[in-house]
């Protein structure tokens, strides 16, 4: 099979183009190694899903993304340099390649960068998603795999949450493009048959986690005996899903979709593990070895207080199934984070 992954250098990304290749599948991997964390990051995160684990000497930021593109080209992976808002370059993509499925996993992500910036995150989230149906319509790809968040839950009080609540009243831009996401989506299946599961990812955390994300900023600040931005009073929780389970559950998508038609579906993956800010930081300074240097902050605009996943339906839909406990993951966490 040949599959277009779009932000495959990511976090996320680069774990399911490793799993892919691993299995023996083709990989398109579009990204636009955007300035949202350092490029260098990304190229790490590239060579080790490509087994590559040469020494990457650096220069500049468009020379270094050039001949990374030129060292992981191989017979079943092929990184293009790519904006999902540039439809002409992704047209000439999918004229050199017939594609099976695309895993859209792209995206300007962040709650508070979004509140900063929310034209930007409407361009890249809602406008560059609609150029990715608009070329499966084209080039009659059937499949479609979508990254949609948690996010879309906004201030939920039903606990755990549920893909039949109702998600009409997110509390930050990036949630209402996430929402827009599936709204859109749904119109692309019913108009032009267009198989889509769309994904609501519960807090992912893992090795490569992007260093804006609260359990890499803390260990990081940690580590170097900073003060770490302690927002609220700690009751705040989430449902952290470890890396693993998350690409568990995008694999089995892609399975499920490859074997059904007539398909949209949406699913939480989530680990239905609740843990507060306070246990999260208590459990990262025990794998550290060190303690936390709180600097107390109010709560933000656009922080919801909780995260619960109900994943019964991905269970039964797709036979999801998370083993990474909180504790474990954490330890994995802070074994990659101390030997990168």
């Amino acid at each position: 099979m040949i599959y277009l992954v779009t932000g495959g250098s990511g976090f996320i990304g680069s774990h399911l183009v490793e799993q892919l290749l691993k299995k023996g599948h083709s990989v398109i991997n579009i990204d636009n190694f955007d300035n949202f964390y350092h490029y260098q990051i990304k190229i790490k995160n590239t060579l080790e899903s490509i087994d590559k684990n040469s020494d990457f000497e650096y220069s500049d930021k468009e020379n270094d993304i050039q001949k990374l593109i030129s060292l992981s080209k191989s017979d079943n992976y092929t990184l293009y340099y790519q904006d999902i808002r540039d439809k002409k370059g992704l047209e000439e993509i999918c004229k050199t390649h017939k594609i099976d499925l695309i895993i859209h996993l792209a995206a300007l992500a962040g709650v508070r960068p979004s509140i900063e910036r929310p034209l930007e995150y409407e361009e890249v989230n809602v406008r560059g998603t609609m150029n990715l149906w608009e070329l499966c319509k084209e080039f009659d790809i059937k499949k479609f795999i979508c990254a949609s968040s948690s996010s879309v839950y906004g201030n939920n009080e039903k606990i755990p949450f549920t893909e039949t609540d109702n998600v009409d009243n997110p509390i930050s831009p990036y949630a209402a493009t996430k929402k827009s996401g599936e709204i859109l989506g749904h119109v692309y299946y019913q108009l032009y048959n267009i198989d889509m599961i769309q994904l609501r990812f519960f807090t992912v955390y893992g090795p490569r986690q992007r260093p804006d994300l609260a359990i890499h900023k803390f260990a990081k600040l940690i580590s170097e005996g900073q003060e770490i931005p302690f927002y609220g009073d700690g009751t705040t929780a989430r449902d952290y899903t470890y890396i693993d389970d998350i690409i568990d559950g995008i694999t089995k998508s892609i399975t499920y979709l490859e074997n059904h038609s007539k398909v949209y579906e949406i699913l939480n993956l989530g680990e239905s593990q609740v843990i507060n800010l306070n246990d999260m930081l208590c459990t990262l300074e025990n794998n550290l070895g060190k303690s936390a240097i709180r600097k107390n902050l109010p709560m933000q605009p656009g922080d919801v207080q909780k995260t619960n996943a109900d994943i019964t339906k991905a269970k039964t839909l797709i036979g999801y199934k998370p083993d990474t406990n909180f504790q474990n993951g954490i330890k994995k966490f802070v074994e990659w984070f101390l030997r990168k």
